[in-house]
Formats: structure tokens, sequence, C-alpha cells
């Protein structure tokens, strides 16, 4: 059994230990009931205190058991609460570290709850597309009310033990302490032990909110901030179930609502982006046990828009930060938009005024490389051209210290040759974030032939310290993001071409839930970057087959918001898209100079296009190993392009659709005029998969 069983003082004590998070898997669910059973058939046992090894309490469902027979397998989870709440003894739960799902659903169940200061509370089962499936909505509002429990459930996010305790008329912990938990809980039973009736959850009643419309103004809000997504609605049907009913037919109502979400696709995405974002860390030829280099001083070469977003990130993480620049205007400008940005979180309330301090007393400013040499990492973030880079990377091996990890900023560029630029490969890496970087959780990290699997190891742990999603790419022209999301691109300007309208392409993206459409995508990050990119292409690529609808519109300078006029007109001071007569005129140039006939395009036939266009790219990716596993690209998607987390990502998307439905739309696909059709025959994965009756995830 994954607990044990020690008693002390009259004090029984149950320890749940099943690493890392104490997960209820069934061998933890059995430990408790017979832990329960154990100490009420000993009359030298007057209480029982509950908790957990290690640095947690429980962070609820084991997730080796996820999706399998054994999280059902007896005694459940309902039966273990039950055993709890019928304890003739009374059962303490000591909550450190986190307590979140069915651990604080297994909280609730027992008489009373002791907490450390600062133990992170949470049901956060509407983030994988459930509802809390143990009594959690009926019992959170019964202790906290209906306003704060609605809020932590249909949200998910943590709460401080410390901020709990202080909510108005919360009967959720009985004691928050600071230092020993287990000898205050210890004592606490003590104190309890001779108390009767003992309390219980589920005798407390709920009250309804005063407003007779709050359920119905939270499905609204939810509507707008967690757009499409189905759980946190039925959280709210739930939350108000438990202001009508009683708590064992709630409970039947919550049981209900959560059979029917875990088997939907929303639920099925959610949980693929869960595991795939943890899976995402590990590099299958780099051991967990490679030593890692120490990262304690960072130096970023570039005080622009990214090099100031990346220095930000580290700042987050108290990790000191030296900026260079080649010019003190540069430098003023990079340090006042940090300062700015920092100001705003202060204004909002998001960041204290001493913790702004803090960060920025953690920045150095330089004109010289001499400062920056004994950085433990550099990351340079200049402009995106290979000689320059080169430049920056031959003067960086001249100059830092031995072991030193230098680190590209690059979207697009080969790594494998800015890494040759050095007499030290090995210790090079890319490591391209997403703008904003200081917001954008993405991290791709881009693994050259040279890079040392310490060098690998090293940038994915500090990743994780900056909260960042590292997804390892190898080296390819766009790496795993940027060359799939060309393809995306490519058929959104053949789309118009056909005879759909750029806002038509856009509303269909965003009705599938992208957060924008390609063309809005296209004027944010600004049009005369892939324009640049497709100049290129058509010297390296003279056979891929590109519409002009791109260069066009920026032949007439329509370069996007920065200009005030791209696929959209944008009056001056908004960002609101306008539709463009202007550009609607040069497509139908282009259409005419190609000979095509405008034709009427489904919505169905635009967002199939867009999405199977970078499943078939990505399976290219997939086969010639630039990424390790399909959960990789999903999670590139879902972190740093805007797919819909609901849908789990393109691959995913694909595998849901079914793959052999997906080489069927690939075929009718391949027969229109306005392409070669070469793009559209199915990678040999994709082929091979579908006719195994496989899944890419």
């Amino acid at each position: 059994m994954s607990t044990t069983y020690q008693v002390t003082d009259g004090v029984a004590v149950i320890t749940l230990a099943n690493p890392p998070v104490n997960g209820l898997g069934q061998s933890t669910r059995a430990g408790v009931v017979d832990g329960i059973q154990k100490a009420n058939a000993d009359a030298g046992v007057q209480a029982v205190v509950i908790i957990g090894g290690g640095k947690v309490f429980c962070g609820g469902a084991d997730i080796k058991e996820f999706g399998s027979p054994k999280a059902f397998a007896e005694p459940n989870l309902h039966v273990t609460i039950e055993v709890l709440e019928q304890s003739a003894k009374p059962v303490i739960a000591a909550i450190h570290g986190v307590v979140m799902g069915g651990g604080l659903e297994l909280a609730l169940g027992c008489h009373y709850r002791v907490a450390v200061s600062g133990a992170q509370i949470a049901l956060p089962e509407v983030n994988i597309g459930l509802v809390p499936g143990a009594g959690g909505t009926q019992r959170l509002p019964r202790v906290l009310g209906v306003d704060m429990a609605l809020q932590m459930i249909t949200t998910g996010v943590s709460v401080p033990s410390d901020k709990l305790a202080k909510a108005p008329g919360q009967k959720l912990l009985d004691k928050v302490v600071v230092g020993d938990l287990l000898q205050a809980a210890l004592a606490f039973a003590q104190d309890v032990a001779a108390v009767r009736p003992l309390p219980s959850v589920r005798n407390l009643s709920v009250t309804a909110p005063v407003d007779p419309e709050a359920f119905n103004k939270a499905r609204a809000d939810l509507a707008k901030t967690r757009k499409n997504l189905q759980a946190p609605q039925r959280c709210v049907d739930c939350v108000e179930a438990a202001t009508k009913l009683d708590l064992d037919a709630g409970i039947a109502f919550e049981r209900e609502v959560f059979d029917k979400l875990v088997t939907s696709e929303q639920a099925q995405a959610l949980r693929h982006a869960f595991f795939a974002e943890r899976a995402a860390s590990k590099i299958p030829d780099v051991p967990d046990s490679t030593v890692t280099r120490p990262i304690n001083k960072v130096a970023v070469i570039g005080a622009g828009t990214m090099g100031g977003g990346i220095t930000m990130c580290f700042l987050n993480a108290g990790i000191p930060v030296t900026m260079l620049e080649m010019k003190q205007e540069a430098i003023d400008r990079g340090v006042a938009i940090i300062r700015k940005n920092y100001e705003a979180q202060v204004a909002k309330g998001k960041l204290t005024q001493d913790k702004y301090e803090q960060r920025m007393s953690l920045l150095t400013m330089t004109l010289s490389y001499d400062d920056i040499t004994q950085a433990d990492m550099v990351i340079e973030a200049v402009f995106e051209d290979l000689g320059v880079k080169s430049q920056v990377f031959a003067k960086l091996d001249a100059v830092m210290k031995p072991g030193a990890i230098l680190a590209s900023n690059t979207s697009t560029l080969d790594v494998d040759k800015i890494a040759e630029v050095t007499s030290r490969p090995g210790d090079v890496v890319g490591l391209h974030f997403f703008s904003p970087a200081n917001v954008m959780r993405l991290l791709e990290v881009v693994r050259s032939k040279h890079t040392a699997k310490d060098v690998m190891a090293t940038v994915m742990q500090v990743a994780k310290k900056i909260k960042k999603v590292a997804v390892v790419s190898g080296v390819c022209d766009g790496f795993i993001g940027n060359r799939m999301f060309e393809q995306y691109v490519r058929q959104g300007f053949f789309l118009v071409e056909e005879g759909a309208t750029v806002q038509q392409v856009d509303k269909a993206a965003e009705a599938f839930g992208f957060a924008m459409g390609p063309f809005r995508v296209g004027d944010l990050a600004g049009n005369d970057i892939g324009f640049a990119i497709r100049k290129r292409r058509y010297v390296e690529k003279p056979d891929v087959m590109y519409s002009k609808v791109g260069d066009a519109i920026c032949e007439l300078g329509r370069f996007g918001q920065k200009v005030g006029k791209g696929w959209y007109d944008y009056e001056v001071g908004k960002r609101e898209p306008v539709p463009s007569a202007e550009v609607q005129g040069c497509i139908d140039k282009v259409r005419a100079a190609k000979g095509l006939t405008a034709r009427t395009i489904s919505d169905e036939e635009i967002v199939n296009r867009l999405v199977l266009s970078m499943v078939n790219e990505g399976a290219m990716i997939l086969q010639e190993g630039i990424a390790s596993k399909a959960s990789d690209l999903d999670m590139v998607y879902l972190t740093g392009y805007g797919f819909p987390v609901y849908r789990g990502g393109p691959m995913l998307y694909a595998d849901m659709m079914g793959l052999t439905k997906v080489m069927a739309l690939m075929k009718t696909f391949q027969q229109n005029p306005n392409d070669d059709g070469k793009f559209w025959e199915p990678a040999p994965l994709l082929a091979k998969l579908a006719a195994e009756g496989k899944t890419f995830c």
C-alpha cells in the first residue's frame, strides 16, 4: 500500500506515500481506508491524522492511472471519503505543499483540516475538461460560500491557505500553522479527540447567492473568458445544484456531469495537452541523471523588443542579467521598455513595488563584451540575419569563459552553421523565444548536430525555472512552429485567390478556435517579415508553388498594424481590423492575372485546408526526426500559435478526425487547379499510419 501507519501518543498517523505528489491511486486509497479501519478498531487510538509524505499533501488523482480502469477500482474516491466521514474517531487532514483535486476532496471528507502557512489549495479539474468528480463542487461551497467556491472551481486556480483562512465565514481550514505541521496536527488532534458530535461538511448548508442572476452572469462571463470550453459552464451547473439539492443528490448530479465530460473530445484534448506538456521536457537520448551546468548569471545581446522580453524572463526568476548593446540610446530604450512593462504590472496590482525594484536591481547594462565574459549563459537576440549572428558568435567564442552556453534566439536560421563559426560548437544551442517573450509560454529549444547533451539538459532545466514550456526541435528552416505555420499561411493566400475573402478566412479560423486568423496574425507580426522569407524561398525552392497575393499587398506598402494598413485598414490609435477595398482590388487583379474565376468556398473547406496543411507538414517533421514525438508539435501550437487548447493541437485533431478521413480530404485538395498538388501528397508517415489504422498520438 502507498501509505504508512503509525501511532504516536494516542493519535494514528496515516502518511500518503505515493511520490512525487502522493497521487490517489488505488493502492493509496486502499491504504487510507485500511488505516481508518485499523484506528477505529484500536482502543488506544483517540484520533487520526492524515498527512502527505515529502513536499506535498496530495496532488489529486494518480496520473499513472489516468484513464485506466484502475483509477475507479475499489475503494474508489467516493467510498474512501465516506469512510472518513463515518469514522467514529476524529480525522484531521494535515495539509502542506499543495492539496489539489481529489486531494482536496479527500481533505473535505475529514472532520478537521489543519494547514501550514503557504499551502496551495485548488480544484483544477476544469483545466483538463472535467468537473471535480468526488464531491468537490458540492462540499467546497459548503465551507467557502458560493462566490469563492465558484471562482476556484471554474478557473482551477490555486489559493494560498493564509488567504482562505481569512475569508469571511470560511469553514475549510480549522487552523493555519507556521513550523512543524505534524507536531501541530498531533496537538490539534489531542485537543479535539473528545469532541462530539464530530463536525462534518456533509451537515453544512449552502446559502444561495443574493443575486438570483448570479449563476447566469457567471456563465456569461465564462463564455467570454473561457470561450468555447464546456467544463467551466458545467462547473457552474454543479455549484448551482449545491444550492438546491442535498449533498447526496448534488454528488449524484456532479457524477452524471463528470461521466459525460470524461468521454468528450474536449476532455480528451485537454488531457492530451496536460500529458504533452510534461512529456515535452523528456529528451529520448538525454537521461534525467545528466549533470547540468550551473546557470547563475545570464547575458543578453540586444536590448530590443525581443532582448528586453527575454531579459524580463530571467529577472522574474531572480537570475541576474547583463544586457549588451552597441549604442547608449539603444540601452536607454531597452531599459525604458522593461520599466514600462513592470510599472504596468504594478499599476494593475500584479506586482508589488518591492518586487519590481528587486527585479530591476538584478539588471546591468553595458556597451562592452568585456562585461559579459563571466556569464554562465549568453543569449543573442540581434537582427535575423545569418551573417550578423555569425559575427556575434565569433566574438562570443573569443571572449566567453569556458563552459558558457552560447544560445541564439533565431526563429528560422541554421543553428548548425551558427555553431560552426565557433571553436566550441557543443556549447551552442538555439533558444527561440516567442514575442512578447516575457508573456508567451513557448520556447523552442533548437538542438544542432553539435549541441552537447549536458547543454540540452541544462537549458531544459532553465526553461522550467523561467516558466517556459520547452519543446526540442532539430535544425531545419523554420524549426517546428514556423515551418508548419508557413503552410497554414500559404493555404490562406490560395484561398483568397480562389474566391474567399480575407475576412471569411479569418472568421472561419477564429470560429474553429484560433485566437486570430492568418491575415490578422500577419498584420500584427508585420507582413514584410513573411515577404522577406518568401523572396528567399523563391530562390531556394523554385519548384514550390506560391500565391503572389501576399507579395502584391506588400508591394503596396501594406506591412500591417505598424504602418496602419495591411490585409486590413486600421484607424489611428486602434487595432480593430477594417475590411479594405484596396486589398480586395489587389486580390482580384492577382486572380485575374492567373486566369482564375472566383468560386464560393465553404468555411469547412477553409478550416480543413488551413489545419491539415499543418498536419501534413508536421508528419514530414516527425518523419525527418526534427521532432521526437507528435505531442511536441501540438505543444508548440497550443502554447505559441493560438491553436485552440480544447482541440488538443493539430496532430491530435487529425487523430480525432481519423487519419483515413484526413487522407481522403487531402486527395480532394490535390485536384485543386490553383495548387500544383505536390504539397497535398500525403507524407509517407501519414499514409503509413492511416493504412495501419494507427494514430500520431
